[in-house]
């Protein structure tokens, strides 16, 4: 931007000003730059899930209290860094009206066509970063599969021993691998194939859809699930500042990533009633979670008529001894070039950063 490129353009803030910085969608004028933004927001929605499933490797990890909240702290600068200034870059290189990014999504192009980042070196004529840009895609997918085939299998696996899934579902191998779990995951993970046609990848983003809502249910209850945490806690006296890991601005952060979720929850499908924009299979994919899951709740309520746990009541040292034994005999073994914190870092954001860079 200041000039240090192939065509030595000093171009700065340019094209914040020309087109502008914001562009319009559906409408014209404020509320025009308000609805482009809002779609953005409602895509970072899907993009952004990810780094909670670092706790799940807090089962398998060595010395969790120790090496989790280092990765805890990673994913959360590695987001800001790479979502802010990437945005940040993106909106300085290239104007959103630039043909090429049009015609990319106009016509479906493969690959990182459609990637801001491609379409900011061809513009400068850099003619070797475009090519290291696909190859970052591809490795980054294929992290993100990985992880992801990993989280699901395990969440599946933890359903099936809390009776919440079939038995069938418990049974691992001689590695304590859970065989059928990866099994069925692989299966649903084929379901990606559907992008290589123009007429199923219509399916595959009513799919993403439902996983987006799905996604933001779950920000959601986990924010409420830290709320009553934390009531728990002054209820029974419990300090944070015993706890070997402790976020910032609590509980004023989870109120507003319950509100924030909870919003967003309703509003990822508003395009449907926009006018002349009514669709029925798209507002089923958009909503269907929504009065899915008090049903899901309510109904394992009722059917196993569990009740709702009181603050004063809630265990909030259960496993603790034997946690507290662990953490004092556990031996730091000897350092190596790549530890478990940090392979759990990487592959939970890569579909976040794959889906960046691919945006």
């Amino acid at each position: 931007m200041l000039g240090a490129n192939p065509l030595h353009d000093r171009y700065g803030f340019r094209y914040w000003y020309d087109p502008g910085s914001f562009a319009e969608f559906y409408s014209t004028g404020s509320l025009g730059r308000f609805m482009g933004f809002l779609a953005c927001f409602i895509q970072a929605s899907f993009t952004v899930a990810g780094p909670d499933y670092v706790s799940m490797a807090a089962g398998e990890a060595e010395n969790p209290r120790s090496a989790m909240p280092k990765a805890y702290n990673a994913v959360f600068y590695r987001l800001t860094a790479f979502f802010i200034l990437g945005a940040l870059a993106v909106g300085i290189n290239v104007p959103y009206n630039d043909q090429n990014l049009i015609n990319a999504f106009d016509n479906g192009l493969p690959g990182a066509a459609a990637s801001p980042y491609v379409v900011a070196m061809n513009r400068l004529n850099i003619h070797v970063l475009p090519n290291i840009i696909n190859a970052l895609i591809l490795a980054s997918a294929f992290s993100a599969g990985n992880s992801y085939v990993y989280c699901a299998s395990r969440s599946l696996y933890g359903l099936a021993l809390e009776g919440k899934a079939p038995k069938l579902l418990t049974r691992c191998t001689r590695n304590g691998v859970p065989i059928y779990c990866v099994l069925i995951v692989l299966l649903i993970a084929l379901l990606s194939f559907l992008q290589v046609s123009n007429g199923a990848s219509v399916v595959l983003e009513w799919l993403v859809n439902l996983v987006t809502a799905s996604q933001l249910i779950n920000f959601s209850v986990m924010s409420f699930t830290y709320i009553r945490f934390k009531k728990a806690c002054d209820a029974q006296g419990l300090s944070r500042d015993s706890l070997p890991h402790k976020g910032w601005l609590q509980p004023y952060a989870a109120y507003y990533a319950l509100c924030g979720t909870f919003v967003m929850t309703f509003v990822g499908g508003y395009e449907v009633f926009l006018p002349g924009n009514w669709d029925v299979p798209t507002f089923l994919f958009s909503y269907t979670m929504i009065f899915l899951f008090p049903v899901l709740f309510l109904g394992w309520k009722l059917i196993r008529r569990t009740k709702w746990v009181e603050s004063h009541e809630a265990d909030l040292t259960k496993d603790l001894e034997e946690i507290e034994e662990y953490t004092r005999s556990f031996v730091e073994p000897p350092q190596t070039w790549v530890t478990m914190p940090h392979w759990c870092v990487v592959g939970a954001n890569r579909r976040t950063e794959t889906a960046f860079l691919g945006s």
